[in-house]
């Protein structure tokens, strides 16, 4: 074998340090993209969660209609979402949504401000083992909501919710926790529903505790889940002989859905 020669090896040397550095460049901007990605981004499903309420995790990008402000699936998105086996329909007249608020009150001390509607739409999907799908959802009317007070109503409607810009409370359903089979009359399931919750033109992804039972065509459960009112940039309510006011938020669900035709 030949000996390099002074300018042979000068070259050599060269491509070595031009691919380490090459190598090095890779790396860095690998690296960087790591960083500057969001850590929801990365994580396709939330953690296993242990009680209700709004996670850190983003908002999930679902193959199904849009959400208050989020842009409509595309065509290869809606095809790839799963088609139900079975479809229940929510029967607003035997279903009821709920806020639930602790207040104190001139001359009255602590209280629960409570409101609810009936005024609800939605549908819960099934694959054909009979387990939940992405994409069941439900929306309530908020412009309907009453509690025993017209004057917390009204505020409601008119500042804290600002119903006229935003009616509607929407939640889609991405992925149910702490279900192993089948919902049945036998017993009564619990688990935990994940899922998109968009309320005052604002989404987060939340956590219900929920059960629920199926006998034959009639699927019956309920669900709770609470979040602080600036997770959804809601202004407390200050009105009349309002003295103090919890910003933290209970939300409670009772369903009532028929297997659709």
């Amino acid at each position: 074998m030949n000996p390099l020669t002074p300018n042979q090896t000068g070259s050599s040397s060269r491509r070595r340090t031009k691919v380490l550095i090459l190598s090095a460049l890779a790396f860095l901007i690998a690296f960087s993209t790591s960083l500057g990605r969001p850590t929801a981004a990365r994580e396709a499903t939330p953690a296993p969660v242990t009680e209700a309420g709004v996670l850190e995790a983003a908002p999930s990008t679902l193959p199904c209609a849009a959400v208050g402000n989020a842009p409509a699936p595309t065509a290869a998105a809606t095809e790839a979402a799963e088609t139900p086996a079975m479809a229940f329909a929510i029967v607003a007249n035997e279903s009821e949504a709920r806020y639930r608020a602790q207040e104190e009150l001139a001359g009255r001390g602590a209280t629960e401000a409570v409101g609810s509607t009936n005024a609800m739409i939605g549908q819960i999907l099934f694959d054909g083992a009979g387990m939940p799908l992405a994409c069941s959802r439900f929306d309530v009317d908020l412009r309907t909501l009453t509690s025993d007070e017209a004057r917390r109503d009204n505020y409601l409607y008119n500042n804290t919710l600002e119903t006229q810009q935003y009616p509607l409370a929407t939640f889609v359903l991405t992925e149910v926790q702490g279900l192993s089979a089948p919902l049945d009359d036998e017993q009564e399931a619990t688990f935990f529903l994940i899922g998109n919750l968009t309320v005052h033109g604002v989404t987060k992804l939340v956590a219900w505790e929920a059960k629920a039972t199926l006998d034959g065509d009639t699927l019956k459960g309920s669900a709770a889940t609470t979040f602080d009112m600036p997770d959804f940039n809601i202004e407390p309510p200050v009105i009349g002989p309002v003295v103090s006011l919890d910003e933290t938020v209970k939300l409670e669900v009772d369903i009532t859905a028929g297997r659709a035709a």
